[in-house]
């Protein structure tokens, strides 16, 4: 989603005023820089910044889609590779895993055997705290 253009309100309402003291003189000039000229050269400069700040919004967007992209093709490409390993050395082999892939023989009825593992040591060693604490107490 690209991001949010900046515009300006002050610029907006500043370059109306502008006409409006156009009209009256074009040269309206009070002294110290308090001129219509001025004005107009600041609006100038901001209405510059902006562009430029739009310009950068824009290409970073750009450079976003391009990391988004590449994260894509790498993706991709990576499973591929997993899925050739899996295709020449099977999925229960220890090249499988050793792309990042769970082996076979690892995996129950859906569950990762390690994961299965895990949540049993889990429950042992609360069940160990438990008998631990009412031994104490």
């Amino acid at each position: 989603m690209p991001r949010k253009k900046r515009s300006s309100p002050v610029l907006e309402k500043t370059e109306e005023k502008v006409i409006g003291f156009k009209s009256i003189n074009s040269n309206l000039d009070f002294g110290d820089s308090i001129s219509l000229n001025h004005l107009t050269q600041l609006t100038g400069q901001l209405r510059n910044q902006i562009d430029q700040y739009n310009m950068m919004l824009t290409a970073l967007d750009s450079a976003k889609a391009e990391i988004e992209t590449l994260e894509k093709t790498i993706r991709e490409t990576s499973e591929r590779l997993v899925n050739g390993v899996a295709f020449k050395y099977g999925k229960d082999s220890r090249e499988y895993e050793m792309t990042g892939g769970v082996r076979k023989s690892d995996v129950y009825d859906g569950l990762r055997l390690r994961i299965r593992k895990a949540i049993i040591t889990r429950l042992k060693s609360t069940a160990d705290l438990k008998a631990t604490s009412t031994q104490t107490a």
